[in-house]
């Protein structure tokens, strides 16, 4: 065989074109399969950042609870001590109001002491009042 034989060139061209083409398929198939594993790795990479973040938000979202429940308990404490306090005011003015009652006789002139203690309990009386509005 001559190197210049027209059918040892059609061989070498065809074995040469089907090496070309086998190639491009390969090259073809590995971006294919690159750009499905970047799709892939991007979808579980963002669920991921999603899930970190609602779990932040979680636990953000418990300290604000907690720091509120604790504010709130507190409040509720104070409350609680004032009204306490008033009711001992309110316990005392009923005690004032009944000596009073029992030292208003006909036979003893007490005006003066009647007229103080009655002073007395119209400012004790004010004072409720205002703290009263206070825990309105």
């Amino acid at each position: 065989m001559k190197p210049s034989d027209p059918s040892s060139d059609i061989h070498h061209t065809r074995s040469a074109k089907g090496k070309a083409g086998s190639s491009i398929k390969l090259f073809l198939v590995m971006w294919i399969v690159l750009i499905a594993l970047g799709v892939v790795g991007t979808y579980y990479y963002s669920n991921h950042l999603q899930q970190q973040m609602i779990n932040q938000l979680k636990a953000h979202n418990q300290q604000q609870i907690a720091a509120l429940k604790t504010d709130y308990e507190n409040q509720l404490t104070t409350i609680s001590k004032e009204v306490e306090d008033l009711q001992g005011q309110v316990q005392s003015f009923n005690e004032l109001l009944t000596f009073t009652k029992d030292n208003a006789s006909d036979k003893t002139d007490n005006s003066n002491k009647l007229y103080t203690q009655l002073s007395e309990v119209k400012k004790q009386l004010e004072t409720l009042q205002k703290k009263m509005d206070l825990l309105k």
